[in-house]
């Protein structure tokens, strides 16, 4: 196994920066959920567990915690068709919740609108996104994006919970990918 600062081409985000904007984003939740009877927080797998179990540390109202895991399929690591497949469904009923979609990465938006779309048919009382990472200049399908962690430049990034073929997601940090090294190394 390779030890990833072969090919770590920078620390884009600390661990000191991570930790606080994540204060800040359950902050911000708390305050715009303080009076909900039902808050949800579904978390998309693999990726976005580092995420949500730093957030939902940062947020004062209760609230419950649902997975989901989604394939996209498309014609590369890096792009994604849309088309999703729910491979782990949600265990709970989200009818009449407050839901926040819990995301590692936005970037297509592809993914993103079709689980929106899934998780609308189900009634939840509002449903909003919360992200670690937007990378709105690859936008494709416009989605609504409520909280942001940080908006990152068109960089393949890992760490924190974004793999780096399967592995690299305990790193306490995001990184970018010298790609031109990870490929020769």
């Amino acid at each position: 196994m390779r030890n990833y600062r072969e090919f770590l081409a920078e620390v884009l985000i600390s661990e000191e920066q991570l930790h606080k904007r994540i204060v800040e984003l359950g902050e911000q939740l708390s305050s715009d959920y303080q009076s909900s009877d039902r808050l949800v927080l579904v978390c998309i797998l693999r990726g976005g567990v580092v995420f949500l179990t730093d957030l939902m540390r940062q947020i004062s109202v209760p609230h419950a915690i649902e997975f989901m895991a989604v394939e996209s399929y498309g014609s590369g690591a890096r792009e994604t068709s849309g088309h999703i497949r729910i491979s782990h469904d949600l265990n709970t009923d989200i009818r009449g919740c407050d839901v926040i979609l819990v995301e590692d990465i936005v970037d297509s938006g592809r993914t993103l609108a079709s689980v929106l779309e899934l998780l609308s048919t189900r009634k939840p009382r509002s449903l909003q996104v919360c992200t670690l990472l937007d990378k709105a200049t690859r936008r494709e399908v416009e989605v609504p994006v409520k909280y942001v962690g940080f908006t990152i430049p068109n960089k393949f990034v890992f760490g924190y919970g974004l793999d780096l073929d399967d592995l690299y997601r305990n790193l306490p940090f995001v990184g970018v990918v010298d790609e031109i090294k990870y490929k020769t190394g």
